[in-house]
């Protein structure tokens, strides 16, 4: 059951690969029927006003025709580009649903099919990773080595990246025009991004003492957006009172810089749950899943280190996962410190007389090596492998006895998962 592939499970962890797209689209629809309501009307406003005009001559007419007809086509190039930006849109999102559509029918991991998706997952979770962390031209290199272009939202990150440059240069315009663009979808989330943005921009007038355009600007701006946060709101007022260099509270605090990093911090996260995206990478995610689901306290004893275990090896992953969970595991499976390999049927375990165990294959390699003896790896003890063949098995009863003795738990040095 645990080999089986269950899609369902999967597709519920791609929120954001379906999400990211269709929420541009949505935007750029939007964006083009005000656009067109906009011309639309204020073409009609203009044709209006020339049948009313009595007193028009003809050339006067000519030149607003001419007018009218340099509108109409500006109008129309810009559909075609807003039609041509929809359809790209349209087809990342068809091509998306095809990926997930690859896996519906796969039951097992070691199918071709899903060791290939899985691959192209792979790449598209690194990408995800760079352009997290501002590498967009890095990600850009590996998206289209791997062509996976359609499968990354590179746009959608350079559009931020852009935004957080601009936050980070003291500028709250380009954030303020995102938030405008989304006004609706953030109010739903009750976001207070626009609160702060607008709340920012007034503590810098008040920070350069232009309080001509401070109180205009609090009044237009911020008045309206009091309920959002009425407290946070009087002291902002409060400003008004105290210089940048005050060091009464709380009106230091809201002079200090590092808001700056706050809102691109707000910013951030907003702007990816806006779009399903997770708070952390899919790499970082993905990786402590992995390692946690390994992690046993053996791996951190020496002596029960597993060769084939990635968290035993602790100068890289092992230390990457100190501060992890251990995994959880029902039932115990006893792995041999020789080969790393599980102990079952196929391969029983062999207890020797100083109480460790390791597989019947790994000793039988052993012995026919060292003339039918076997050392011990942990203690030096070598015994003849034909002395305690036949008396050190353990059958499936036994095995269980093992594993749950209180006694053994303290003795044993195999790498138990």
């Amino acid at each position: 059951v645990m080999n089986t592939i269950k899609p369902d499970q999967i597709i519920e962890l791609e929120p954001s690969l379906i999400k990211v797209p269709y929420e541009q689209l949505r935007k750029s629809f939007r964006s083009q029927h005000r656009y067109l309501e906009k011309e639309l009307a204020s073409i009609h406003d203009k044709i209006e006003r020339c049948v009313r005009d009595t007193s028009i001559t003809p050339e006067k007419a000519s030149l607003k025709v001419d007018e009218l007809l340099k509108q109409v086509e500006k109008l129309t190039d810009k559909l075609q580009k807003t039609r041509e930006e929809e359809l790209g849109h349209s087809d990342r999102i068809e091509k998306r649903i095809q990926n997930l559509r690859e896996i519906e029918n796969i039951t097992s991991p070691k199918a071709p099919e899903f060791i290939a998706w899985s691959k192209t997952r792979l790449d598209r979770v690194i990408v995800d990773y760079l352009l997290r962390e501002g590498m967009t031209a890095t990600a850009s290199t590996v998206a289209a080595e791997g062509g996976i272009e359609d499968m990354v939202d590179i746009q959608l990150f350079a559009q931020s990246e852009k935004i957080e440059e601009s936050l980070r240069n003291h500028s709250c315009k380009e954030c303020l025009a995102w938030c405008s663009e989304n006004k609706s979808s953030l109010r739903k989330m009750k976001s207070t991004l626009e609160f702060n943005l607008r709340i920012q921009e007034l503590i810098e007038l008040i920070r350069a003492e232009n309080t001509l355009e401070a109180i205009p600007y609090a009044r237009k701006y911020l008045a309206p957006l009091e309920p959002t946060d009425a407290k946070k709101f009087s002291q902002v007022m409060g400003l008004f009172a105290f210089k940048s260099n005050t060091t009464c509270l709380p009106y230091k605090d809201l002079y200090d810089p590092k808001r700056w990093l706050e809102l691109i911090d707000q910013f951030r996260a907003d702007n990816y749950s806006l779009c399903s995206l997770t708070s952390h990478p899919l790499l970082s995610i993905t990786l402590q899943a992995g390692l946690s689901a390994l992690k046993t306290p053996q791996c951190y004893e020496h002596e029960n280190q597993n060769v084939n275990c990635p968290i035993c090896d602790n100068t890289t992953l092992g230390s990457l996962a100190e501060k992890l969970p251990l995994s959880h595991h029902v039932n115990s499976t006893i792995v041999c410190r020789i080969s790393g390999k599980i102990m079952n049927e196929d391969n029983q375990p062999m207890l020797l007389p100083n109480g460790r165990v390791y597989s019947l294959n790994a000793l039988q390699e052993m012995a026919a090596k060292s003339g039918g003896k076997i050392t011990c790896p942990r203690t030096g003890d070598v015994y003849q492998l034909d002395e305690i063949k036949n008396q050190s098995r353990l059958n499936p009863i036994n095995v269980i006895i093992y594993t749950t003795s209180k006694y053994i738990k303290k003795i044993i040095k195999s790498h138990v998962r």
